[in-house]
């Protein structure tokens, strides 16, 4: 991540207004999609590639998960254009 830190209030306030889901749900899909990313592998080059498709497919297996799949895709494209917004990520060709 940059140098901007992070603020989760912030983002979970982002992705209500976004998504119109709750911010405990909101919360749980953030802590899901964390410990997913942190164990995926790296590639050659250093990098994480992530699946959306199987992101969403991990998260939505989680027994504390009682969203629909077009809420939690809502939730992490939400995510993504805070962090795009903010200058903190973006895709990869």
């Amino acid at each position: 991540m940059s140098e901007q830190q992070l603020n989760e209030q912030e983002l979970v306030q982002y992705i209500a207004d976004e998504t119109k889901a709750d911010s405990r749900s909101i919360a749980l899909v953030l802590k899901h999609e964390q410990a997913y990313i942190n164990g995926a592998k790296e590639n050659a080059k250093g990098e994480v590639e992530i699946d959306s498709d199987d992101l969403v497919d991990y998260i939505l297996g989680k027994p504390d998960i009682k969203l629909d799949e077009l809420t939690v895709e809502k939730i992490l494209d939400a995510e993504m254009q805070y962090l795009m917004d903010k200058g903190m990520a973006g895709y990869i060709d």
